[in-house]
């Protein structure tokens, strides 16, 4: 790779991190054809862009960036593939899920919403999660409910004074 194309590697992902504010790292080596092309298939369909990336390049992009990473670069040993996404906790679901079968892909850490997360360990908090929309959901349940239950016992105070 030439200067020229490292630079403008650089600056994609750059501009790939200023467009995320959830991006996990993980190592995926060691997967056959197969089960890399399901990861790759299974990312796609939950809108992640998952992209292996050279370490160097990414700790430059990282430096590069407005978000502080703290301790993420750090993690930058080894393979390396990137987990670009929406929704907070799509990646380690994912990653969780694959887990079933084998042992990678291996969470080396996570940026979600300048929160930083160091570990593998850490996968299953992060699959726990609660999506925006989760959340949003669960507010408009809880002020439903006590609505719901006024207009249920108006309705029995009507149905008991028709039939008196």
């Amino acid at each position: 790779m030439t200067r020229e194309e490292k630079s403008i590697a650089i600056e994609d992902l750059t501009a790939q991190l200023a467009g995320s504010n959830i991006v996990y790292l993980a190592d995926i080596s060691g997967l056959n054809a197969e089960t890399t092309s399901n990861l790759r298939r299974a990312c796609f369909k939950a809108g992640i862009k998952l992209e292996v990336v050279k370490n160097t390049l990414l700790a430059k992009a990282m430096e590069a960036s407005e978000n502080n990473y703290g301790e993420l670069p750090e993690t930058l040993k080894g393979n390396t593939s990137i987990f670009l996404a929406d929704v907070a906790n799509a990646p380690a679901k994912i990653m969780k899920d694959f887990r079933k079968k084998s042992a990678k892909p291996i969470l080396k850490g996570a940026y979600i919403n300048s929160e930083i997360y160091i570990g593998d360990n850490l996968l299953d908090s992060l699959a726990s999660l609660k999506s925006k929309e989760e959340v949003i959901g669960e507010i408009i349940g809880l002020l439903q409910s006590p609505a719901q239950r006024v207009i249920s016992a108006l309705l029995n105070q009507f149905k008991e004074e028709e039939v008196a």
